[in-house]
């Protein structure tokens, strides 16, 4: 057993300047000498890699809908080491789901309470004054057994306001841990998926440096570290198991959206993993056992990806013996064809019937849980598995055999059920876990 200090960074809903909080926050933690363990509460795949680059170890996701208590375990025991664990949730602190999964409903708040790390409340006080203690004092009362460690004010206007604000929270009895003046020009870049990726930042590390210069100059870091509290966690458990030996995965600003803990539990089971770039027409090494293409973002590179000639002909030669498995924007690239936002159709790798198209966006965004009606790269048919999709394709047609029988959170079924061909498989969802047996 181990303990986990830590705290999580949540705020009333997205958009109050979290993130910027949660990279700051880890650098400037790092920087003192600490070494710095960070986490996702929720299913996000694009903010683990932005933890990374803040805090030099590996982000992993926790997820209360998707997982269950023992893959929480094993995932919060990459705790082990660390001086502090620093935790960023995912939307309001306690949006989640209606319907229970394998061990919650995915809210932050459970995150928190689970690992018992106190929240520290993002609070964007634009617009008002006193009354931010409010907002603050029902988000600490909402949970009674939710440790609560504070909040950090953002978006200030004046030392006027910052004081109006104080005067209301010291009224709750709210602990004010630092507040950060209105400034423009701490956003992050986005996209239509969140977040520009890390990779794509022209100069990430200097945006870093000054979070971290920003909040070194407004919030009170000795009185968050001394806030830090969490429960002992359970010797580490086993992390998901890989789907073959050697797994080609390709990695580039096309496809770079795989769960950490997933990687980190093939290689800890002795997988190899063989990286490769489609974007950069390189094949997937012949020697691999099995060829994954993780999400990302194909419709912006979807031109390149079909001039790829040498990765397209690779693909398919390994298709004719050996499985080939694509998730959402992978399983796109397996498809006959990709229509861009102009309209414009580009050829993809054929080895599925599947056309998409970005001229009309359609979101889809929610959990999901899958039964096999057929394997895939390591799971048997009849095999349940949990995870989450997230974009904005257009469905043209999904002609081949369907791969699996597909639910939202609550059970109802979705229409995105995969495919499956040959030794090739896809599906629009991005695996978390398999429910245990």
């Amino acid at each position: 057993m181990a303990d986990a200090p830590g705290l999580l960074i949540a705020a009333p809903a997205s958009g109050t300047g979290k993130t910027t909080v949660m990279l700051g926050l880890l650098r400037a933690l790092a920087g003192d000498g600490l070494a710095v363990q960070p986490f996702k509460s929720g299913p996000d795949y694009i903010d683990p890699a932005f933890h990374r680059a803040a805090s030099g170890r590996a982000s992993f996701n926790l997820d209360s809908w998707a997982m269950s208590p023992a893959l929480l375990d094993a995932i919060a025991a990459e705790a082990a080491g660390a001086d502090i664990c620093i935790a960023e949730g995912s939307m309001g602190l306690y949006d989640g789901v209606a319907t229970r999964g394998l061990s919650g409903f995915g809210s932050s708040a459970e995150t928190a309470r689970r690992m018992g790390w106190p929240v520290v409340l993002v609070l964007d006080v634009g617009g008002q004054a006193q009354s931010a203690a409010a907002t603050a004092l029902g988000f600490a009362r909402y949970m009674p057994d939710l440790p609560f460690a504070g909040v950090i004010l953002n978006r200030v206007a004046s030392p006027r306001h910052e004081r109006l604000i104080r005067t209301g929270m010291e009224a709750a009895g709210i602990t004010v841990l630092g507040a950060l003046p209105r400034r423009g020009d701490l956003a992050l870049p986005e996209r239509h998926l969140g977040l520009v990726q890390a990779v794509e930042h022209s100069d990430l590390d200097a945006a870093i440096v000054g979070y971290a210069d920003f909040l070194r100059a407004h919030v009170d870091l000795a009185a968050l570290r001394a806030a830090a509290r969490g429960k002992a966690i359970p010797a580490p458990g086993a992390l998901p198991h890989p789907p073959a030996q050697r797994i080609a995965l390709a990695q580039d600003a096309a496809f770079s959206f795989t769960y950490p803990h997933l990687l980190k539990g093939w290689r800890a089971a002795g997988a190899e993993i063989l990286p490769f770039s489609p974007l950069a027409d390189e094949p997937p090494d012949p020697s691999a056992d099995l060829v994954w293409l993780p999400g990302g973002y194909p419709e912006l590179h979807a031109g390149a990806l079909s001039t790829a000639r040498t990765f397209r002909k690779a693909l398919q030669n390994h298709a004719e013996t050996r499985p080939v498995h694509g998730e959402c924007g992978g399983y796109m690239a397996l498809g006959a064809g990709l229509v861009d936002k102009a309209g414009q159709r580009h050829e993809m790798a054929g080895l599925l019937g599947l056309e998409t198209s970005y001229e009309t966006r359609k979101f889809h965004l929610g959990y999901r849980r899958a039964v096999l009606k057929a394997p895939m790269p390591g799971r048997d048919a009849g095999a349940a598995l949990r995870g989450h999709e997230f974009h904005y394709s257009t469905i043209l047609a999904e002609p081949d055999a369907p791969l699996a029988e597909v639910f939202d959170a609550d059970g109802a079924p979705v229409p995105e059920t995969g495919s499956r061909r040959g030794h090739v498989t896809g599906t629009f969802f991005h695996l978390i876990a398999e429910e245990p047996a």
